[in-house]
Formats: C-alpha cells, sequence, structure tokens
C-alpha cells in the first residue's frame, strides 16, 4: 500500500477510508442521543465515521495518537511517532437536507494538543457530486478523486488563483463584532466577489482552493474563540491554504503560530488571498 512511511500510510488510510464513510452516510441520518466534547449533538454518522477512522489510524506503526472532535481525550496507540487530529464528519447538521459534508485530518510530529507549526500534512475529504481529496506536505497542494481504492492524481503544485472570487462568512451576524460586520459589508460590495457559503465549512473552504477568495469563521460575541477547533479544523486548513500561497489568520497572527492549551480548543478561522487576510487583520486592529 506505501513504502512504510507513516505520514503516507496515514493519508492512504484515510483515502481509503473515504468510500466506506461516504456509503456509511446512508441509514445513519439521525442523532446518536449524544453529544460530542464541544457539546454538539451527534449524529449516528459521526460516531461512525469516528471509530472508523479511529481503528484503522490507531493500528499503524508509527502513530501513537488519534484525536477527535468526537472524543473527549485521544487514544494513546504508542510511545512515540505521529499524532493524528480528524474531525471525522464535518458538516454532519447536513446530512438531513443532504448537502455537502467532509473529512478533515491533521498530522503532527508532536503530541496533541499541538500547535500548527508541528503539522507535517494535512488535508481534507470532500463528499460532493465526486469524492475528493485535498493533501498538503513538503509545502505541495496536490487533489484526487477518490473511487473505491482508487485514489488519482488530478492537479498537482495547487495553488490560490491570483484573482479571488469567492467569499462565506460563519456565525450568525448579530453575534459579528462591529469591526468584522463592517470588513464583511467591504467585501459584499465588491463586485468581483460572490457568496459561497453551504454551512459545512471543508466544503467552503474547498471553494476558496480552487477560485480564491476568503472564508471566515469569526470570533463571536458569545463565542471570543469562535467555533471551529484549532487542532482539528483550523491547523489543518490554515497548513493548507498556507502551502497553497495564501494566508492564515485567528485575527491577529497566523492560525499555525497559535499555542494550544487543550485538545478541544476553538480557534477563529480567517483564511484565503493574502490581499483579504491582511485587509481583515488591518480591520480587526
Amino acid at each position: 500500500m506505501t513504502d512504510g512511511d507513516p505520514v503516507d500510510e496515514v493519508i492512504e488510510v484515510i483515502a481509503q477510508s473515504a468510500t466506506e464513510i461516504r456509503r456509511g452516510l446512508v441509514g445513519r441520518r439521525e442523532d446518536a442521543d449524544a453529544e460530542n466534547p464541544s457539546g454538539e449533538t451527534q449524529a449516528e454518522a459521526d460516531v461512525y465515521a469516528d471509530e472508523l477512522l479511529a481503528d484503522r489510524i490507531s493500528s499503524i506503526d508509527g502513530v501513537r495518537q488519534y484525536g477527535s472532535e468526537e472524543r473527549q481525550e485521544t487514544v494513546d496507540c504508542g510511545d512515540d511517532g505521529l499524532s493524528v487530529a480528524v474531525d471525522p464528519l464535518d458538516g454532519s447538521s447536513n446530512l438531513k437536507s443532504n448537502n455537502t459534508m467532509g473529512t478533515v485530518f491533521g498530522i503532527y510530529d508532536e503530541p496533541l494538543p499541538a500547535p500548527g507549526t508541528a503539522l507535517v500534512a494535512s488535508g481534507w475529504i470532500l463528499y460532493g457530486p465526486i469524492t475528493t481529496m485535498a493533501c498538503a506536505r513538503d509545502g505541495t497542494v496536490r487533489k484526487y478523486e477518490l473511487a473505491g481504492d482508487e485514489r488519482s492524481l488530478v492537479d498537482d503544485g495547487i495553488t490560490l488563483p491570483d484573482d479571488p472570487l469567492v467569499y462565506g462568512f460563519g456565525g450568525r451576524v448579530p453575534d459579528w463584532s462591529e469591526a468584522f460586520e463592517a470588513f464583511t459589508r467591504e467585501v459584499e460590495s465588491d463586485d468581483s466577489l460572490k457568496l459561497r457559503y453551504g454551512g459545512a465549512m471543508i466544503g467552503d473552504v474547498n471553494q476558496v482552493l480552487t477560485y480564491g477568495g476568503i472564508f471566515a469563521y469569526p470570533a463571536l460575541e458569545d463565542a471570543p474563540r469562535g467555533k471551529l477547533r484549532l487542532q482539528f479544523e483550523g491547523n489543518p486548513i490554515a497548513y493548507l491554504v498556507e502551502a497553497a500561497g495564501g494566508s492564515s489568520s485567528d485575527g491577529t497572527q497566523s492560525i499555525l503560530e497559535v499555542e494550544p492549551d487543550d485538545l478541544h480548543d476553538r480557534v477563529p478561522v480567517h483564511v484565503g488571498n493574502d490581499e483579504l487576510i491582511d485587509r481583515l487583520e488591518d480591520a480587526l486592529e
């Protein structure tokens, strides 16, 4: 399957599991009568995807930890090696309406919780009309189409387009800060940019990767650290977008520079073309 490199093995296992996760969504659209550590109601599909990935990733030689948005604690797999942080099913609230979802992963060379500077690879699976995987490693972003056990490279060396096209902002408008709302109104007034927001973070970020632009889930009045999780979403997304020539920010600095305190820390997430992220940071000063 691989040459024995544990990073390659983790990526391969996640890619090969994607078809089963997608197939396993059928019949698992209802709530699981349980909450994840962030207090969100789990869908049956969340639990299914998490258990499948935990079983497979934790059995890889060279992996010492498996961490998931759906688990309070990490699964300890060995004394040393890589730590893998996963959001098994991003956007599972879209299950009932049958809209886009994804799987997000980050591979760290330090124990969790770890800063984004400890990432050695990250990526996401997008369950769209076609199942695809975007993956960043060694400063290069590649995109694959996934079908069964096959992973076909369709784009090598992806970079964000120079001319941004799309934007998407999460959270309720009444909960935005005045500074962030002012920034969004400026973006909305730009006729060259189009709104793309589908309620599944990874689908919206993938639009930015494809077309250029900005995605943000900012700090909120009732959630000053935002909604998205640093280990499972913020860091992996920031790592990939920065590898593609874009920028990330928690409002003041690269997300990759944020020091974590807890496995389930949250972080404001802003990613996209450099110029837009620079403008956003200026607006939030």
